[in-house]
């Protein structure tokens, strides 16, 4: 447990695990003993009131497994969960009254909400632990904003306390309110937030499920610490026993996973595996959804609603703003993407991948045609057919980015990816472009390559077709020239100098004839990406030709490791246990060789052009141990998906505070 724990949690091996021992006090003695757990606020929401539960007459095991109905310890928890049972408060008020004085010095010495954890023997308490209490990512806002304004704790502080990654659990989609629902059942609505999967009675199961793609409800009599990786497999959790300070509802706070807990109106059968809701009878992955904010237990798949970004949440993005020094972007290449990355505060488009908008069915022909070409007519006959759409595409882009800079990376997949592939698509492929079958299998066979992820892709396709890049360049000019943007037009796979050279000077050429054209100058830039050592370890002369760099962490960790991404899932993990690497190089970065590269580039880039752009494009831009070494190295910015940009905003900010306090090398605070 203590090594799941530790993965899940991003803990370094060699931390170790702790043990403490201690004198054993006793709440089983009679009516004047107890025994609880209690949350200094209400790890939820973040209500500042004391939040908890406890027992008459019973032992800690009591109160976590479930096994006997806990009372609430205060009024307030009362009145919250309409309980009909007496709280502390009341049946107890001397020792309440001691307890929450302690709650109040605890939260003052240690500067956080508390989870703590006492015993009442004959009338005398006991302390018996106390440590950083778990919460949703929304009471983490609340909380944090509340006790800036209590000045107990700084803007910086509160900003260093948060989990940015935990911001994903408001991110996403909750319960449509216009939904019909057909509710099933009822609990305690254990830790916010809603899900809809296939129902998993064992954790063994619920992991097996998640690994083949599918979303799961994990469906428990109750959790225990050896269910903990199916909890983290699993989209929700239920469980039928249990409180609000049960393991799984402790658990699931901590992970972000919606769980209604308690949920005694249901019943369980494990030798049957069956879910049993007066007349209903679920199986085995049967399709619930649950809704962790409410309780509700629910048949079927729900429709869900996007979430609001405001209140607490742009608060909290405020503070961040206000004091990040990285810029923040989002990879986008589509409208909805670029939307969506603005609602989230993207400063910019960090990556537009230009390939993904010849994927489209009513352009996949044309690009096809194109790649059978064997002449350079018949290749700009094709291309000529694709320039309209990508002018719009661009258009579109623009548009929603309007003022903000956005870079456009010209074609960079080898070709392969774009051609077809079954009998059925090859024939319906020959038939609409009148090219014969034995051609077209010729064709294919000379297009083979036994490494293409290494072969003919990137710049290396521009300079063997200068008019493909020439196509995009005018597409790209030709958009901008409507629109108030700044755009930065990215060479990919550039490996010498020589090679950014020939494809810059026919970008500028288009965007020439795109300025006569127009009759007017337009913003724009021609830099980089940096994915091959060997560009990396030549960035001093690059530099001469890119006015920015940006960090293509993906295929650059790939080259420098000489790990595949795609297939290294068999072996990776075997080295993050035996401790070969600290985590998956694809997740954070390899600080100690990508990272040294990079590190290498920036320097010897700056050197050149003292005013190179330095940004990272790959998916370690939305990873907060990643953007700590962006801001360590001194990147301009990072970009990531749309999702992750707040999560990257937090981790902007968190990183520029570390660096400015020297903890971006250190243990967190």
């Amino acid at each position: 447990r203590a090594v799941t724990y530790r993965k899940i949690h991003d803990i370094p091996e060699d931390w170790g695990t702790a043990v403490t021992v201690q004198a054993m006090v006793f709440g089983n003695m009679g009516d004047d003993c107890a025994t609880g757990v209690a949350f200094t606020r209400d790890p939820s929401t973040g209500e500042n009131y004391f939040y908890g539960e406890y027992l008459v007459n019973a032992q800690g095991e009591d109160v976590v497994a479930g096994i006997r109905t806990p009372q609430p310890l205060s009024r307030a928890a009362r009145e919250k969960e309409s309980s009909a049972l007496p709280s502390m408060e009341e049946t107890m008020p001397d020792v309440y009254a001691q307890l929450n004085d302690v709650r109040l010095r605890l939260e003052s010495h240690y500067k956080d909400m508390q989870d703590i954890e006492f015993t009442v023997q004959k009338g005398t308490l006991y302390m018996l632990q106390t440590r950083t209490g778990k919460r949703s990512a929304q009471a983490a806002l609340k909380i944090a904003i509340d006790m800036v304004a209590e000045h107990l704790i700084t803007r910086e502080r509160a900003l260093l306390k948060m989990d940015a990654t935990a911001l994903d659990q408001l991110l996403h989609p909750t319960i449509d309110p216009k939904a019909k629902l057909h509710v099933i059942g009822h609990g305690l609505p254990a830790s916010p937030g809603a899900a809809s999967g296939m129902i998993a009675f064992t954790a063994e199961d619920a992991e097996e499920r998640a690994k083949e793609g599918h979303d799961v409800i994990l469906v428990r009599i109750e959790t225990s610490p050896e269910d903990i990786h199916g909890m983290y497999a699993a989209c929700g959790i239920l469980t039928t026993r249990g409180g609000m300070t049960s393991h799984a509802a402790v658990v699931a706070r901590g992970m972000g996973r919606p769980c209604v807990a308690g949920a005694g109106s249901i019943h369980i059968d494990m030798d049957t595996k069956t879910l049993h809701a007066g007349d209903i009878t679920l199986r085995d992955r049967d399709m619930i959804t649950i809704d962790g904010s409410k309780g509700d237990i629910i048949l079927g798949h729900v429709p869900m609603v996007e979430p609001q970004v405001s209140g607490d949440f742009a608060t909290i993005m405020g503070w961040a703003d206000d004091i990040r020094r990285l810029g923040v972007r989002a990879n986008a290449e589509t409208p909805t993407d670029a939307r969506v990355a603005r609602k989230f505060g993207a400063e910019g488009i960090g990556l537009c991948r230009t390939e993904h908008m010849f994927f489209e069915p009513s352009r996949i022909q044309n690009v096809r045609e194109m790649i059978f070409a064997e002449t350079e007519s018949d290749r700009r006959a094709a291309l000529a057919k694709l320039l309209p759409e990508q002018r719009k595409d661009f258009i579109d882009l623009f548009e929603i980015m309007r003022g903000l800079p956005v870079t456009i990376r010209l074609l960079d997949p080898p070709l392969h990816e774009f051609l077809p592939q079954e009998p059925a698509d090859i024939a319906a492929f020959s038939e609409a472009s009148g090219i014969p079958m034995a051609k077209v299998h010729r064709r294919l066979s000379e297009l083979k390559e036994s490494n293409p992820m290494l072969g003919h892709r990137g710049c290396r396709l521009g300079i063997a077709y200068p008019e493909v890049y020439e196509m995009q360049a005018h597409a790209i000019f030709e958009a901008a020239a409507t629109c108030d943007v700044s755009v930065e037009v990215m060479i990919p796979l550039v490996g010498m100098r020589h090679e950014l050279t020939l494809m810059k000077a026919v970008v500028d050429q288009a965007a020439k004839d795109a300025e006569q054209r127009f009759g007017k100058t337009l913003s724009y830039t021609v830099g980089t990406m940096i994915e091959l050592p060997r560009a990396a370890l030549m960035a001093g002369d690059i530099a001469h030709d890119a006015a920015f760099f940006s960090f293509g962490t993906n295929d650059l960790t790939q080259t420098t490791l000489g790990i595949s991404r795609d297939d290294a899932g068999s072996f990776l993990p075997a080295y993050v246990t035996k401790g070969i690497l600290p985590k998956d190089p694809f997740v954070s970065i390899d600080r100690d060789g990508v990272g040294q590269l990079m590190a290498m580039a920036c320097e010897r880039g700056r050197a050149t052009r003292p005013d190179l752009k330095l940004g990272i494009c790959g998916e370690h831009g939305g990873d907060p141990d990643s953007i700590q070494f962006c801001e360590d190295i001194g990147l301009d910015y990072v970009s990531c998906s749309a999702f992750r940009v707040p999560i990257a905003r937090l981790a902007a900010a968190q990183a520029t505070i570390r660096k400015a306090t020297n903890l971006s090398q250190k243990k967190p605070v």
